[in-house]
């Protein structure tokens, strides 16, 4: 496994698999840091702040400046295209990339 300079903020859980390469600044959040509401946000401490893990299976490619937000699942073997924002579960062995990141091809 390899990471180079990137920021994980774990609320919840954030799991990484084995021979995983995660990319130099990336972004890995499983938290939306703050309530959309904006009186929880400002007047009540940010209750209700969405979270929701994220995993990110055995052999995944994340490549440098991308962001992995809440809820999502990096399959197995698959490559994340540098600089890509990632809102949704990616399968085993598929490249995605872009924002939103979107299906490539398969490996």
């Amino acid at each position: 496994m390899g990471i180079s300079n990137s920021t994980i903020v774990c609320w919840r859980r954030i799991e990484i698999g084995d021979f995983v390469n995660i990319g130099g600044d990336c972004k890995i959040w499983d938290t939306d840091f703050h309530s959309t509401d904006p009186v929880s946000r400002v007047h009540k401490d940010n209750v209700n702040v969405k979270t929701q893990d994220i995993k990110i299976c055995d052999y995944a490619f994340i490549g440098g400046g991308s962001i992995i937000l809440k809820g999502v699942i990096i399959g197995r073997n698959s490559v994340i295209a540098a600089g890509s924002v990632v809102t949704k579960s990616i399968p085993d062995n598929e490249i995605w990339g872009g924002n939103p990141a979107s299906f490539i091809r398969r490996l």
